[in-house]
Protein backbone atom coordinates (compact mmCIF):
# COMPACT_ATOMS: atom_id res chain seq x y z
CA UNK A 1 0.00 0.00 0.00
CA UNK A 2 1.71 3.61 -1.06
CA UNK A 3 1.49 5.73 1.89
CA UNK A 4 0.91 9.61 1.80
CA UNK A 5 1.86 12.50 3.95
CA UNK A 6 0.51 16.07 4.92
CA UNK A 7 2.15 18.79 3.24
CA UNK A 8 3.71 21.39 5.58
CA UNK A 9 5.98 24.73 4.46
CA UNK A 10 6.87 22.73 1.02
CA UNK A 11 7.72 19.69 2.55
CA UNK A 12 5.61 16.38 2.64
CA UNK A 13 5.86 15.01 6.04
CA UNK A 14 3.43 12.25 7.87
CA UNK A 15 1.75 13.49 11.33
CA UNK A 16 2.97 13.65 14.78
CA UNK A 17 0.35 11.52 15.98
CA UNK A 18 1.70 8.26 13.78
CA UNK A 19 -2.27 7.30 13.18
CA UNK A 20 -3.35 6.28 9.47
CA UNK A 21 -6.61 6.04 7.40
CA UNK A 22 -7.41 4.15 4.30
CA UNK A 23 -8.80 5.84 1.21
CA UNK A 24 -10.26 3.24 -0.67
CA UNK A 25 -11.73 3.49 -3.63
CA UNK A 26 -16.03 3.61 -3.94
CA UNK A 27 -16.43 2.02 -6.89
CA UNK A 28 -14.34 -1.61 -5.58
CA UNK A 29 -13.54 -1.90 -1.92
CA UNK A 30 -10.50 -4.06 -3.19
CA UNK A 31 -8.87 -1.19 -4.36
CA UNK A 32 -7.43 0.65 -1.44
CA UNK A 33 -5.29 3.99 -3.36
CA UNK A 34 -3.31 4.73 -0.19
CA UNK A 35 -2.50 5.48 3.71
CA UNK A 36 -2.67 8.67 4.94
CA UNK A 37 -1.78 10.59 7.82
CA UNK A 38 -4.33 11.41 10.56
CA UNK A 39 -3.18 14.85 11.81
CA UNK A 40 -3.45 16.19 15.33
CA UNK A 41 -2.83 19.76 16.74
CA UNK A 42 0.89 19.31 16.99
CA UNK A 43 1.08 19.22 12.62
CA UNK A 44 -1.82 21.87 13.12
CA UNK A 45 0.91 24.43 14.92
CA UNK A 46 3.95 23.25 12.82
CA UNK A 47 1.31 24.44 9.52
CA UNK A 48 0.57 27.67 10.92
CA UNK A 49 4.29 28.41 12.16
CA UNK A 50 5.16 27.93 8.69
CA UNK A 51 2.24 30.35 7.09
CA UNK A 52 2.50 32.98 9.89
CA UNK A 53 6.42 33.19 8.16
CA UNK A 54 5.15 33.36 4.76
CA UNK A 55 2.05 35.67 5.14
CA UNK A 56 4.58 38.57 5.95
CA UNK A 57 6.28 38.15 2.48
CA UNK A 58 3.08 36.91 0.22
CA UNK A 59 0.91 39.76 1.37
CA UNK A 60 3.64 42.33 0.21
CA UNK A 61 4.02 40.96 -3.04
CA UNK A 62 2.37 43.00 -6.08
CA UNK A 63 -0.82 41.27 -6.39
CA UNK A 64 -0.27 41.01 -9.98
CA UNK A 65 3.17 38.33 -9.47
CA UNK A 66 0.76 36.69 -7.37
CA UNK A 67 -1.55 36.46 -10.26
CA UNK A 68 1.30 34.94 -12.43
CA UNK A 69 1.83 32.06 -10.25
CA UNK A 70 -2.06 31.33 -10.42
CA UNK A 71 -2.24 31.70 -13.88
CA UNK A 72 0.74 29.19 -14.28
CA UNK A 73 -1.07 26.51 -11.91
CA UNK A 74 -3.74 26.73 -14.02
CA UNK A 75 -1.37 26.09 -17.17
CA UNK A 76 -0.51 22.76 -15.01
CA UNK A 77 -4.01 21.99 -14.02
CA UNK A 78 -4.41 21.95 -17.54
CA UNK A 79 -1.40 19.53 -18.95
CA UNK A 80 -2.52 17.30 -16.33
CA UNK A 81 -6.06 17.03 -16.40
CA UNK A 82 -6.40 13.63 -17.83
CA UNK A 83 -4.25 12.18 -15.03
CA UNK A 84 -5.92 14.10 -12.54
CA UNK A 85 -8.94 13.16 -13.32
CA UNK A 86 -8.24 9.42 -13.53
CA UNK A 87 -7.81 9.99 -9.83
CA UNK A 88 -10.36 11.59 -8.82
CA UNK A 89 -12.83 9.23 -10.55
CA UNK A 90 -10.62 6.38 -8.36
CA UNK A 91 -11.45 8.12 -5.19
CA UNK A 92 -14.62 9.74 -5.40
CA UNK A 93 -16.37 7.32 -8.29
CA UNK A 94 -17.95 9.91 -10.55
CA UNK A 95 -17.41 9.14 -14.13
CA UNK A 96 -13.80 10.27 -16.04
CA UNK A 97 -16.26 12.70 -18.08
CA UNK A 98 -17.50 14.88 -15.17
CA UNK A 99 -14.50 14.70 -13.00
CA UNK A 100 -12.92 16.29 -16.32
CA UNK A 101 -14.98 19.34 -15.64
CA UNK A 102 -14.10 19.13 -12.36
CA UNK A 103 -10.49 20.06 -13.46
CA UNK A 104 -11.88 22.93 -15.69
CA UNK A 105 -13.26 24.46 -13.09
CA UNK A 106 -10.23 24.90 -11.10
CA UNK A 107 -8.33 25.81 -14.59
CA UNK A 108 -10.90 28.48 -15.21
CA UNK A 109 -10.85 29.46 -11.35
CA UNK A 110 -6.97 29.67 -11.77
CA UNK A 111 -7.15 31.97 -14.83
CA UNK A 112 -9.84 34.53 -13.46
CA UNK A 113 -8.56 34.80 -9.87
CA UNK A 114 -5.42 35.77 -12.36
CA UNK A 115 -7.35 38.46 -13.52
CA UNK A 116 -8.68 39.57 -10.64
CA UNK A 117 -5.35 40.62 -9.35
CA UNK A 118 -5.16 43.27 -11.54
CA UNK A 119 -8.71 44.46 -10.32
CA UNK A 120 -9.11 44.17 -6.90
CA UNK A 121 -10.54 47.63 -6.96
CA UNK A 122 -11.39 49.77 -4.44
CA UNK A 123 -13.38 53.10 -4.02
CA UNK A 124 -12.42 56.92 -3.55
CA UNK A 125 -14.90 59.40 -2.65
CA UNK A 126 -15.07 63.37 -1.98
CA UNK A 127 -14.49 63.99 1.43
CA UNK A 128 -16.90 66.41 3.14
CA UNK A 129 -13.80 68.69 3.71
CA UNK A 130 -11.69 70.72 1.94
CA UNK A 131 -8.32 69.92 1.19
CA UNK A 132 -8.87 65.75 2.19
CA UNK A 133 -8.99 62.85 0.37
CA UNK A 134 -10.98 59.79 1.03
CA UNK A 135 -10.45 56.08 -0.18
CA UNK A 136 -10.53 52.33 0.34
CA UNK A 137 -8.84 49.21 -0.78
CA UNK A 138 -9.21 45.40 0.12
CA UNK A 139 -6.36 43.96 2.69
CA UNK A 140 -5.95 39.93 3.17
CA UNK A 141 -7.81 38.57 6.09
CA UNK A 142 -4.50 36.52 7.05
CA UNK A 143 -4.50 32.51 7.59
CA UNK A 144 -7.51 30.78 5.99
CA UNK A 145 -8.86 27.54 6.99
CA UNK A 146 -10.26 26.09 4.14
CA UNK A 147 -12.55 22.57 4.99
CA UNK A 148 -14.07 20.93 2.03
CA UNK A 149 -16.22 18.06 1.18
CA UNK A 150 -15.05 15.06 -1.47
CA UNK A 151 -17.80 15.48 -3.92
CA UNK A 152 -15.36 18.12 -6.20
CA UNK A 153 -11.87 17.22 -4.69
CA UNK A 154 -10.84 19.76 -7.19
CA UNK A 155 -13.70 22.18 -8.16
CA UNK A 156 -14.31 23.19 -5.18
CA UNK A 157 -11.33 23.57 -3.06
CA UNK A 158 -10.03 25.65 -6.13
CA UNK A 159 -13.41 28.20 -5.56
CA UNK A 160 -11.70 29.29 -2.19
CA UNK A 161 -8.19 28.49 -2.01
CA UNK A 162 -6.82 30.18 -5.55
CA UNK A 163 -8.85 33.62 -4.55
CA UNK A 164 -8.12 33.27 -0.92
CA UNK A 165 -4.01 33.28 -2.16
CA UNK A 166 -5.07 35.81 -5.47
CA UNK A 167 -6.08 37.99 -2.50
CA UNK A 168 -2.97 38.01 -0.31
CA UNK A 169 -3.84 35.20 2.05
CA UNK A 170 -1.92 32.19 3.46
CA UNK A 171 -4.13 28.90 3.33
CA UNK A 172 -3.99 25.79 5.54
CA UNK A 173 -6.07 23.02 3.70
CA UNK A 174 -8.01 20.51 5.18
CA UNK A 175 -9.93 17.89 2.25
CA UNK A 176 -12.18 15.09 2.81
CA UNK A 177 -10.60 11.88 4.20
CA UNK A 178 -12.73 10.56 1.37
CA UNK A 179 -10.74 12.15 -1.51
CA UNK A 180 -7.36 12.88 -0.37
CA UNK A 181 -5.27 11.94 -2.76
CA UNK A 182 -6.69 15.11 -5.25
CA UNK A 183 -5.56 17.53 -2.36
CA UNK A 184 -1.96 16.00 -2.66
CA UNK A 185 -1.91 16.52 -6.51
CA UNK A 186 -3.03 19.95 -5.78
CA UNK A 187 -0.37 20.85 -3.93
CA UNK A 188 2.13 19.20 -6.09
CA UNK A 189 0.62 21.71 -8.70
CA UNK A 190 0.99 24.76 -6.67
CA UNK A 191 4.34 23.74 -5.57
CA UNK A 192 5.46 23.53 -9.43
CA UNK A 193 3.74 26.95 -10.37
CA UNK A 194 6.00 28.65 -8.24
CA UNK A 195 3.99 28.93 -4.52
CA UNK A 196 5.96 30.05 -1.88
CA UNK A 197 6.95 27.98 1.10
CA UNK A 198 4.24 28.03 3.91
CA UNK A 199 2.27 29.78 1.89
CA UNK A 200 -0.78 26.49 1.47
CA UNK A 201 -0.47 23.64 3.44
CA UNK A 202 -1.92 20.77 3.63
CA UNK A 203 -3.50 18.41 6.50
CA UNK A 204 -5.14 15.15 6.17
CA UNK A 205 -7.43 13.61 8.76
CA UNK A 206 -11.06 14.21 10.33
CA UNK A 207 -13.15 15.32 12.91
CA UNK A 208 -10.12 15.97 15.36
CA UNK A 209 -7.90 18.02 12.66
CA UNK A 210 -10.55 19.52 11.46
CA UNK A 211 -12.24 21.16 14.87
CA UNK A 212 -8.51 22.18 15.51
CA UNK A 213 -8.42 24.77 12.43
CA UNK A 214 -11.42 26.20 13.23
CA UNK A 215 -10.62 26.87 16.88
CA UNK A 216 -6.75 28.11 16.69
CA UNK A 217 -6.67 31.51 17.37
CA UNK A 218 -4.18 31.74 14.72
CA UNK A 219 -6.84 31.01 11.81
CA UNK A 220 -8.23 33.98 10.82
CA UNK A 221 -11.39 32.48 8.50
CA UNK A 222 -12.91 29.42 7.61
CA UNK A 223 -14.13 28.26 4.46
CA UNK A 224 -16.16 25.44 4.69
CA UNK A 225 -18.27 23.31 2.22
CA UNK A 226 -20.35 20.62 3.57
CA UNK A 227 -23.33 19.39 5.52
CA UNK A 228 -25.85 21.70 6.89
CA UNK A 229 -25.62 20.63 10.28
CA UNK A 230 -21.42 20.43 10.83
CA UNK A 231 -21.74 24.37 8.90
CA UNK A 232 -23.88 25.59 11.54
CA UNK A 233 -21.44 23.85 14.40
CA UNK A 234 -18.76 25.94 12.57
CA UNK A 235 -20.42 29.05 12.69
CA UNK A 236 -21.35 29.12 16.09
CA UNK A 237 -17.67 28.00 17.11
CA UNK A 238 -16.69 31.00 14.98
CA UNK A 239 -19.05 33.14 16.38
CA UNK A 240 -17.93 33.06 19.55
CA UNK A 241 -14.20 33.21 18.61
CA UNK A 242 -14.96 36.22 16.94
CA UNK A 243 -13.71 34.71 13.33
CA UNK A 244 -14.94 35.32 10.12
CA UNK A 245 -16.43 32.09 8.30
CA UNK A 246 -17.97 31.18 5.24
CA UNK A 247 -20.44 28.42 4.79
CA UNK A 248 -21.57 26.29 1.23
CA UNK A 249 -24.12 23.82 2.55
CA UNK A 250 -26.97 22.00 1.84
CA UNK A 251 -29.77 21.98 -1.11
CA UNK A 252 -33.28 20.62 -2.03
CA UNK A 253 -33.40 21.88 -5.77
CA UNK A 254 -36.72 21.82 -7.33
CA UNK A 255 -36.67 21.84 -11.27
CA UNK A 256 -39.72 23.26 -12.16
CA UNK A 257 -41.66 21.86 -15.68
CA UNK A 258 -44.87 23.51 -17.33
CA UNK A 259 -46.98 22.69 -19.63
CA UNK A 260 -45.34 24.70 -22.60
CA UNK A 261 -42.01 23.54 -21.81
CA UNK A 262 -39.86 21.33 -24.37
CA UNK A 263 -40.56 18.08 -22.63
CA UNK A 264 -37.62 16.36 -24.49
CA UNK A 265 -34.99 18.83 -22.92
CA UNK A 266 -36.64 19.16 -19.45
CA UNK A 267 -36.33 14.89 -19.03
CA UNK A 268 -32.47 15.04 -20.63
CA UNK A 269 -32.32 18.04 -17.77
CA UNK A 270 -33.65 16.15 -14.90
CA UNK A 271 -31.94 13.05 -15.65
CA UNK A 272 -28.16 14.81 -15.35
CA UNK A 273 -29.42 17.09 -12.87
CA UNK A 274 -30.87 14.19 -10.67
CA UNK A 275 -28.37 11.56 -11.00
CA UNK A 276 -25.16 13.36 -12.41
CA UNK A 277 -22.25 12.47 -10.07
CA UNK A 278 -25.09 10.30 -8.47
CA UNK A 279 -27.05 12.79 -7.00
CA UNK A 280 -24.21 13.57 -4.28
CA UNK A 281 -24.26 17.51 -5.33
CA UNK A 282 -25.05 20.37 -3.24
CA UNK A 283 -27.00 21.53 -6.55
CA UNK A 284 -28.48 18.10 -7.05
CA UNK A 285 -32.14 18.21 -8.70
CA UNK A 286 -33.72 16.13 -5.55
CA UNK A 287 -37.54 17.47 -7.14
CA UNK A 288 -39.39 17.70 -10.27
CA UNK A 289 -42.31 19.95 -9.94
CA UNK A 290 -44.42 18.60 -12.99
CA UNK A 291 -47.73 20.90 -14.51
CA UNK A 292 -50.83 18.67 -14.32
CA UNK A 293 -51.34 18.12 -17.87
CA UNK A 294 -48.20 16.95 -18.63
CA UNK A 295 -47.30 14.79 -15.74
CA UNK A 296 -48.30 11.35 -16.42
CA UNK A 297 -46.48 12.23 -19.92
CA UNK A 298 -42.98 12.91 -18.31
CA UNK A 299 -43.46 9.77 -16.31
CA UNK A 300 -44.33 7.21 -18.58
CA UNK A 301 -40.67 8.85 -20.89
CA UNK A 302 -38.47 9.17 -17.98
CA UNK A 303 -38.44 5.96 -16.52
CA UNK A 304 -37.71 4.32 -19.18
CA UNK A 305 -35.12 6.91 -19.70
CA UNK A 306 -34.15 5.68 -15.82
CA UNK A 307 -34.04 2.31 -16.26
CA UNK A 308 -31.12 2.65 -19.31
CA UNK A 309 -28.55 4.11 -17.03
CA UNK A 310 -25.27 2.08 -16.53
CA UNK A 311 -23.65 1.70 -13.28
CA UNK A 312 -20.09 0.56 -12.96
CA UNK A 313 -16.58 2.07 -13.00
CA UNK A 314 -16.57 5.59 -13.87
CA UNK A 315 -13.40 4.85 -15.58
CA UNK A 316 -15.31 3.17 -18.23
CA UNK A 317 -16.45 5.54 -20.58
CA UNK A 318 -20.19 3.76 -20.92
CA UNK A 319 -20.44 4.55 -17.08
CA UNK A 320 -23.42 6.76 -16.96
CA UNK A 321 -23.54 6.65 -12.61
CA UNK A 322 -21.04 5.53 -10.42
CA UNK A 323 -20.98 4.47 -6.46
CA UNK A 324 -21.83 6.79 -3.74
CA UNK A 325 -18.80 7.49 -1.62
CA UNK A 326 -18.90 5.03 1.32
CA UNK A 327 -21.27 2.60 3.52
CA UNK A 328 -22.39 5.55 5.44
CA UNK A 329 -23.91 6.98 2.51
CA UNK A 330 -25.59 4.21 1.45
CA UNK A 331 -27.46 3.48 4.82
CA UNK A 332 -28.63 6.98 4.82
CA UNK A 333 -30.01 6.71 1.43
CA UNK A 334 -31.56 3.35 1.84
CA UNK A 335 -33.18 5.27 5.19
CA UNK A 336 -34.72 8.03 3.29
CA UNK A 337 -36.05 5.05 0.33
CA UNK A 338 -37.89 3.24 3.19
CA UNK A 339 -38.88 6.65 4.81
CA UNK A 340 -40.60 7.52 1.64
CA UNK A 341 -42.20 4.42 1.12
CA UNK A 342 -43.75 4.40 4.58
CA UNK A 343 -45.18 8.25 3.87
CA UNK A 344 -47.35 6.86 1.07
CA UNK A 345 -44.92 7.92 -1.92
CA UNK A 346 -45.20 5.79 -4.96
CA UNK A 347 -41.66 3.89 -5.87
CA UNK A 348 -41.65 3.78 -9.39
CA UNK A 349 -38.14 2.23 -10.20
CA UNK A 350 -35.18 0.92 -8.26
CA UNK A 351 -34.64 1.92 -4.31
CA UNK A 352 -32.24 -0.95 -3.65
CA UNK A 353 -28.51 -1.55 -3.30
CA UNK A 354 -27.36 -1.99 -6.86
CA UNK A 355 -26.11 -5.49 -7.40
CA UNK A 356 -24.47 -7.34 -10.79
CA UNK A 357 -28.51 -8.52 -11.85
CA UNK A 358 -28.77 -4.54 -12.87
CA UNK A 359 -27.74 -2.27 -15.62
CA UNK A 360 -23.79 -2.66 -15.90
CA UNK A 361 -21.52 -0.78 -18.13
CA UNK A 362 -19.55 -3.62 -18.13
CA UNK A 363 -20.75 -7.15 -17.42
CA UNK A 364 -17.46 -8.22 -16.20
CA UNK A 365 -17.69 -5.31 -13.59
CA UNK A 366 -18.79 -6.85 -9.85
CA UNK A 367 -21.13 -4.36 -8.65
CA UNK A 368 -21.28 -6.34 -5.08
CA UNK A 369 -17.47 -4.80 -4.57
CA UNK A 370 -18.76 -1.38 -4.58
CA UNK A 371 -21.47 1.31 -2.88
CA UNK A 372 -23.59 0.80 -5.74
CA UNK A 373 -27.33 2.02 -5.59
CA UNK A 374 -30.02 1.80 -8.14
CA UNK A 375 -30.95 5.47 -9.73
CA UNK A 376 -34.31 5.43 -7.60
CA UNK A 377 -37.84 7.46 -8.89
CA UNK A 378 -40.53 8.61 -6.46
CA UNK A 379 -44.20 9.92 -7.78
CA UNK A 380 -46.68 11.39 -6.14
CA UNK A 381 -44.94 13.32 -3.21
CA UNK A 382 -46.00 15.60 -1.72
CA UNK A 383 -44.33 18.84 0.49
CA UNK A 384 -45.19 17.23 3.54
CA UNK A 385 -42.68 14.25 2.99
CA UNK A 386 -39.17 14.44 4.59
CA UNK A 387 -38.09 13.34 0.99
CA UNK A 388 -39.93 15.90 -0.17
CA UNK A 389 -38.02 18.45 2.23
CA UNK A 390 -34.88 16.72 3.35
CA UNK A 391 -31.44 16.69 1.67
CA UNK A 392 -30.72 12.51 0.48
CA UNK A 393 -27.72 13.00 -1.08
CA UNK A 394 -27.54 10.47 -3.22
CA UNK A 395 -29.72 9.14 -6.53
CA UNK A 396 -33.08 9.54 -5.11
CA UNK A 397 -35.54 11.90 -7.45
CA UNK A 398 -39.38 12.73 -5.83
CA UNK A 399 -41.81 13.77 -8.45
CA UNK A 400 -44.86 16.09 -7.40
CA UNK A 401 -47.46 17.80 -9.01
CA UNK A 402 -48.79 21.56 -9.35
CA UNK A 403 -51.95 23.28 -11.27
CA UNK A 404 -50.54 27.08 -11.62
CA UNK A 405 -46.96 28.72 -11.61
CA UNK A 406 -47.68 30.23 -8.15
CA UNK A 407 -48.60 26.53 -6.74
CA UNK A 408 -45.22 25.42 -8.26
CA UNK A 409 -43.14 28.35 -7.08
CA UNK A 410 -45.11 27.52 -3.33
CA UNK A 411 -43.97 23.70 -4.11
CA UNK A 412 -40.60 25.02 -4.94
CA UNK A 413 -39.70 27.50 -2.35
CA UNK A 414 -41.21 24.93 0.70
CA UNK A 415 -37.92 24.18 1.75
CA UNK A 416 -35.40 24.67 4.74
CA UNK A 417 -32.86 25.18 1.71
CA UNK A 418 -32.35 27.82 -0.85
CA UNK A 419 -29.66 26.85 -3.09
CA UNK A 420 -30.26 26.29 -7.18
CA UNK A 421 -33.50 26.20 -8.95
CA UNK A 422 -34.95 25.93 -11.91
CA UNK A 423 -37.61 26.44 -14.80
CA UNK A 424 -38.40 25.06 -17.86
CA UNK A 425 -41.42 27.10 -20.08
CA UNK A 426 -41.58 28.93 -23.51
CA UNK A 427 -43.08 31.35 -21.74
CA UNK A 428 -41.27 34.49 -21.34
CA UNK A 429 -43.30 35.89 -18.66
CA UNK A 430 -43.11 32.37 -16.79
CA UNK A 431 -39.76 32.62 -16.51
CA UNK A 432 -39.08 36.19 -15.29
CA UNK A 433 -42.09 35.67 -12.60
CA UNK A 434 -40.10 32.56 -11.27
CA UNK A 435 -36.38 34.51 -11.29
CA UNK A 436 -38.06 36.87 -9.33
CA UNK A 437 -40.42 34.82 -6.47
CA UNK A 438 -37.67 31.18 -6.74
CA UNK A 439 -36.11 31.62 -3.57
CA UNK A 440 -32.65 30.56 -4.19
CA UNK A 441 -29.37 31.65 -5.11
CA UNK A 442 -28.98 30.54 -8.46
CA UNK A 443 -32.36 30.28 -10.80
CA UNK A 444 -31.53 28.38 -14.09
CA UNK A 445 -34.30 28.63 -17.13
CA UNK A 446 -34.60 25.66 -19.44
CA UNK A 447 -31.51 24.20 -17.75
CA UNK A 448 -30.93 22.20 -14.39
CA UNK A 449 -30.39 23.11 -10.78
CA UNK A 450 -26.34 21.68 -11.68
CA UNK A 451 -23.75 23.79 -12.74
CA UNK A 452 -21.42 26.71 -12.56
CA UNK A 453 -19.17 29.13 -13.97
CA UNK A 454 -16.12 30.25 -12.55
CA UNK A 455 -17.07 34.11 -13.06
CA UNK A 456 -20.41 33.85 -11.66
CA UNK A 457 -21.46 34.37 -8.23
CA UNK A 458 -22.33 31.04 -6.34
CA UNK A 459 -24.03 30.49 -3.16
CA UNK A 460 -27.60 30.01 -1.33
CA UNK A 461 -30.17 31.58 0.91
CA UNK A 462 -31.96 29.73 3.99
CA UNK A 463 -30.24 26.69 5.16
CA UNK A 464 -27.52 26.73 2.14
CA UNK A 465 -25.49 29.10 3.33
CA UNK A 466 -24.34 32.60 5.68
CA UNK A 467 -24.75 35.06 3.14
CA UNK A 468 -21.56 34.98 1.38
CA UNK A 469 -21.35 33.97 -2.40
CA UNK A 470 -18.13 32.27 -4.27
CA UNK A 471 -17.11 32.40 -8.11
CA UNK A 472 -16.79 35.17 -9.33
CA UNK A 473 -16.04 38.85 -8.12
CA UNK A 474 -18.17 38.70 -5.20
CA UNK A 475 -15.65 35.87 -3.91
CA UNK A 476 -13.07 38.52 -2.77
CA UNK A 477 -15.78 39.65 -0.26
CA UNK A 478 -15.14 36.38 1.52
CA UNK A 479 -11.01 36.81 1.49
CA UNK A 480 -10.65 40.28 1.92
CA UNK A 481 -11.27 43.09 4.77
CA UNK A 482 -11.60 46.94 3.87
CA UNK A 483 -9.11 49.41 5.45
CA UNK A 484 -10.34 52.96 4.85
CA UNK A 485 -7.94 56.04 4.43
CA UNK A 486 -8.44 59.27 5.17
CA UNK A 487 -5.44 61.64 3.96
CA UNK A 488 -5.60 65.27 5.00
CA UNK A 489 -3.38 67.99 3.52
CA UNK A 490 -4.97 71.09 5.12
CA UNK A 491 -2.29 71.60 7.77
CA UNK A 492 -4.91 72.20 10.18
CA UNK A 493 -7.54 70.29 12.45
CA UNK A 494 -10.47 69.76 10.76
CA UNK A 495 -12.85 67.61 12.79
CA UNK A 496 -15.02 64.88 11.00
CA UNK A 497 -18.37 64.30 12.58
CA UNK A 498 -18.77 67.57 13.99
CA UNK A 499 -21.61 69.89 12.73
CA UNK A 500 -19.06 72.05 10.11
CA UNK A 501 -21.52 73.59 7.96
CA UNK A 502 -22.33 76.75 9.56
CA UNK A 503 -18.67 77.57 9.84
Amino acid sequence: MEQYNNYINSVWRQSRSQRTFNNISPANKNDIIGEFPESNIADLEEAVTASKFAYDKWKRMPAPKRGDILRKAGDIFAERKDELAKIMTREMGKPVFETKGDIQEAIDTCYYAATETRRLFGHNTPSEMPDKMNLSFRVPVGICGIITAWNFPIAVPSWKIIPALAAGNVVIFKPSEDSPLSANVFAEIMEQAGLPKGVFNVLHGATEIGEAIVNHPDINLIGFTGSTDTGKSIASKCGSLNKKVSLEMGGKNAQIVMDDANIELAIEGALWGAYGTTGQRCTATSRVLLHSSIYDKFIEIFKERVKKLKLGDGLNPKTDVGPVINQKAIDKILKYIEIGKSEGANLVFGGKRADNGYNRSDDNFDLNNGNFIQPTLFTGVTKEMRIFQEEIFGPVLSISKFDTLEEAIELSNSVNYGLSSSIYTNNVRNSWVAVRELEAGITYVNAPTIGAEAHMPFGGVKGTGNGHREGGWTVFDIFTEWKTVYIDYSDKLQRAQIDNYDE
